[in-house]
């Protein structure tokens, strides 16, 4: 096995004002030969995510879905089916510096503010080293190191879009976990949509759970999107 180039990063990747952010690293990548936006790329997650209800039909029309036995869990307990298991191929890059690989993505039907989420498969394959500080992803191919710049508009956009979807459902499921008890301790927060879905697998316990937005989105220091 040869060894792959060296990647690194410095000031020169950061793109637009050198400021502190807490903002997820969403990109935009070619996926089945679609232009997709909206993907997460998320390091603690075991298994690449296709939301299905984010891709154009036509990118599975014509492809057959895997099935697996692999069972999905809401945060709250609640069983969340999936359709199967579809492999596409996921390009990254540009020009000479770009390169392509076939992944298999676990297509599942949720609501959801991201198209896809990129997990450690996608990251193995693609031998690609992340840098949430730079908004960055870079890559080994045979014409140099590629990568792909976060966009950091389209990121704050996912997150209040899930906000927004968390609100929409949050009256009918929002409830008190505990009443005060007698010695006089506050009661427990309460919990709502906005704390569920984004999907994290865990295959050693072969299920799949939802990590909570909190946990995956860390809030902007503006909310306000032009």
């Amino acid at each position: 096995m040869e060894d792959a180039p060296l990647i690194q990063f410095g000031r020169a990747d950061i793109s637009g004002p050198q400021t502190m952010h807490n903002d997820a690293l969403v990109i935009t990548a070619i996926l089945a030969n679609y232009e997709v936006g909206r993907i997460f790329i998320d390091s603690g997650s075991s298994a690449d995510i296709l939301f299905g209800e984010g891709i154009r039909p036509n990118a599975i029309r014509d492809v057959s879905l895997e099935k697996v036995n692999t069972s999905l869990y809401g945060f709250a307990g609640e069983v969340v089916h999936h359709r199967g298991m579809v492999s596409l191929p996921l390009t990254m890059g540009r020009g000479t510096a770009c390169k392509t690989c076939l992944l298999k993505f676990l297509v599942v039907d949720v609501p959801s503010a991201y198209n896809v989420i990129l997990g450690r498969p996608t990251l193995n394959t693609f031998q690609a080293v992340i840098s949430t500080y730079h908004m960055k992803i870079k890559f080994p191919t045979p014409g140099g190191i590629g990568e792909v710049q976060g966009d950091p508009l389209q990121s704050r956009r996912c997150y209040v879009d899930a906000v927004r979807r968390g609100e929409k459902r949050g009256g009918d499921d929002t409830h008190d976990k505990a009443p005060p008890n007698k010695k006089g301790k506050a009661p427990e927060e309460k919990i709502s949509k906005q704390q569920k879905p984004l999907l994290r697998c865990n295959r050693q316990k072969n299920c799949l759970t939802f990590r909570s937005y909190q946990e995956i989105l860390t809030k902007p220091r503006e909310l306000a999107v032009t």
